[in-house]
């Protein structure tokens, strides 16, 4: 999310972070360059307008020309900005009432809601310690039932059964009473969604609402209809207490407007927001850190994060005893450190959560979103038999190229799979035989090799 407005934004505002002087005119072009940004970002216009008036009384004033570093100044403003329209601070679930604490999902059909519910009764099971039981009160959309079944037995959650056959109104208050049998700390519900906005729907979920009393009602919208997404979530948070947004399938929208523009038209913040069809692919909404990836300060955080929960510790330490012993790095090692990177959504999901990585091209960023490589290495190490990943050694040509069959791939990737292999164990024999040292070294040779394309990606 949000690629082309760092692109724009990090590029207008680089070209000012190093100048010791601004002048009313400069950050006047510079605040134009940013209103045409968030503009083509699909933000709607009354919040544009908003955001550039507040920066533009703040960068004209004292607090920008007076400044020992004005251009940093301005980065400043523009990002402070950012932050306060999207709600300043992250927004927790209200979860402090009596058990169960009902979570009502409202939305259009096709948002993504369904889908929505299996992700965060993940997250509140293993963030929030919670027990959670999910019910469908979905009784018009085929198989809606169904799919939250099967979404559950996914996630690993308790389903309350329900039939087309009921009432929305008695299916629920039905799962509430299991909810507090079972001593489910929480339940939520998925509701019926149509493919516009029509007064029947709103009726339903109007009564629902009344007779649940729910601790939330979440209204969850798909980012990648910009502006609609802000509208659509105003005349559902005029229709029903909405107590926050859910943005979906934020990981195919490049230009983020709906983020930018939710809080602002419905007054509702935005709790979390989806990265990725996975079932863990759900975030909590932090304005402070999205407004750092939108000015291409990264997302550190995130990418500590993600690094705490994908990488298995066992294996670290297995690995960094085996090191430490002298023993030989192998493929099966190799494999284990792709995996990890993989679940950490690949090299262009780790890309995403760096600083500066507005600067790079678009084609090479497009390259690297578009790249197999880590599956296709997976795929060649998964094709070799047990004594080959111990002993690398003995991959000859024949055996090469019945690798490269039986991982549709060539021989030559197989090739440049075992050249990186090779860099990657003399990396680690450094780091054995000279700590620290030796393995930013070894890092250093790495990074030279790529440069001098010893580690070309493979097609």
């Amino acid at each position: 999310m949000f690629e082309s407005l760092t692109q724009r934004l990090s590029g207008t505002l680089e070209r000012l972070r190093g100048r010791g002087r601004l002048t009313e005119s400069n950050i006047s072009e510079a605040v134009r360059e940013v209103r045409i940004a968030l503009l083509e970002a699909d933000v709607a216009l009354p919040v544009v307008q908003a955001l550039i008036q507040r920066i533009k009384v703040r960068a004209v004033g004292q607090e920008v020309l007076k400044s020992l570093t004005p251009g940093q100044a301005l980065i400043k403003i523009v990002r402070d900005e950012l932050v306060a329209v999207m709600g300043s601070t992250a927004a927790d679930l209200n979860l402090n009432v009596p058990a169960p604490a009902v979570i009502l999902m409202a939305g259009l059909q096709g948002a993504g809601k369904t889908t929505t519910v299996g992700k965060l009764a993940r997250h509140l099971r293993d963030k929030r310690k919670k027990k959670v039981l999910v019910v469908s009160a979905d009784v018009y959309r085929p198989a809606a039932i169904e799919q939250l079944k099967s979404l559950a037995q996914q996630v690993g959650v308790p389903f309350f059964p329900s039939e087309a056959s009921q009432k929305p109104v008695d299916i629920v208050r039905a799962a509430i009473e299991e909810a507090k049998k079972t001593f489910a700390d929480v339940l939520i519900v998925d509701t019926a969604g149509r493919l516009a906005i029509d007064e029947a729907m709103m009726a339903e979920i109007k009564a629902l609402h009344t007779a649940v009393n729910p601790a939330e009602t979440l209204f969850v919208v798909d980012s990648m209809t910009g502006q609609d997404a802000a509208a659509t979530a105003k005349a559902f948070a005029q229709a029903l207490p909405l107590t926050g947004v859910v943005l979906t399938k934020t990981d195919g929208d490049a230009r983020g407007g709906a983020a930018l523009s939710v809080r602002y038209i419905t007054g509702k913040p935005i709790k979390f927001i989806g990265v990725s069809e996975k079932p863990d692919g759900l975030d909590v909404f932090d304005p402070v850190r999205v407004a750092n990836r939108i000015l291409d300060m990264g997302d550190v955080v995130a990418l500590v994060e993600s690094v705490q929960q994908n990488v298995d510790e066992e294996k670290a330490k297995k690995l960094a005893e085996k090191v430490a012993k002298g023993k030989k790095f192998d493929l099966n090692d190799m494999r284990d450190q792709l995996e990890q990177m993989q679940n950490m959504g690949g090299i262009a999901g780790l890309m995403d959560k760096l600083p500066g990585m507005g600067q790079i091209p678009e084609h090479l960023k497009q390259q690297v979103q578009q790249s197999r490589e880590v599956p296709r290495m997976i795929a060649i190490i998964g094709s070799m038999t047990k004594k080959e990943r111990r002993n690398p050694d003995l991959l000859n040509g024949s055996r090469r190229a019945r690798i490269a069959r039986g991982s549709g791939t060539t021989p030559a990737d197989v090739n440049k799979l075992l050249k990186q292999y090779q860099q990657m164990e003399k990396m680690m024999g450094k780091l054995g035989r000279g700590g620290m040292k030796g393995m930013m070294r070894g890092l250093q040779g790495m990074m030279g090799a790529m440069g001098r394309g010893g580690m070309p990606p493979m097609r």
